[in-house]
């Protein structure tokens, strides 16, 4: 693992402005940058289709840092992998559905912002019925492992919205970056 590709998958929201993603990406950037070779991609400043996907090639980890809307990425971020994630170079014609991956040897890590309260999560009397962080983002683990890739423990800032606590959440960035990456 050391060539690194950190998507900023923020996408302006009314409630939403981005500085809280802007913060955990920059951190996130900063940390890896101070091991490994990293490039990056702010999908809402636009981007080039060929361009990302030669930075996939190029990527040994890919990680997203993403606010969840609506329980799922943000629809520029959802356009962004609609387009980069072309038919022959990120999958081919498995003999079976979910093989033919084209991206293998690659890993993966989700960063997300939700306005769910962590409680939301693991207890079963919540909205989640009992689901952790990575069940709740599922959907996005089968797409990342339709194209090969293998999963990296996710992170998850919660109740940013109503309840923010910026330190706690760069802390937790901190330690998690520190365990998954060892920085």
């Amino acid at each position: 693992m050391n060539n690194i590709l950190v998507i900023n998958g923020h996408e302006p929201y009314p409630i939403a402005e981005g500085r809280l993603n802007k913060t955990l990406y920059d951190e996130i950037v900063t940390k890896l940058s101070s091991k490994y070779e990293v490039k990056t991609t702010v999908v809402s400043e636009g981007y080039d289709v060929k361009e990302e996907q030669e930075k996939f090639k190029w990527a040994d980890t890919i990680v997203v840092q993403t606010p969840m809307y609506w329980f799922s990425l943000p629809g520029a971020t959802k356009t962004y992998m609609d387009s980069v994630y072309e038919p022959g170079i990120f999958f081919g014609g498995g003999g079976k559905y979910g093989e033919g991956g084209l991206m293998t040897g690659r890993k993966y890590m989700f960063s997300t912002t939700w306005n769910a309260p962590k409680d939301a999560f693991s207890k079963d009397e919540e909205f989640f019925k009992g689901q952790d962080l990575e069940g709740a983002i599922d959907h996005l683990h089968n797409m990342q492992k339709y194209v090969g890739m293998e999963p990296l423990k996710s992170f998850g800032a919660f109740d940013v919205i109503k309840n923010p606590d910026i330190d706690t959440y760069m802390t937790e960035l901190r330690q998690h970056l520190a365990e998954v990456f060892n920085v």
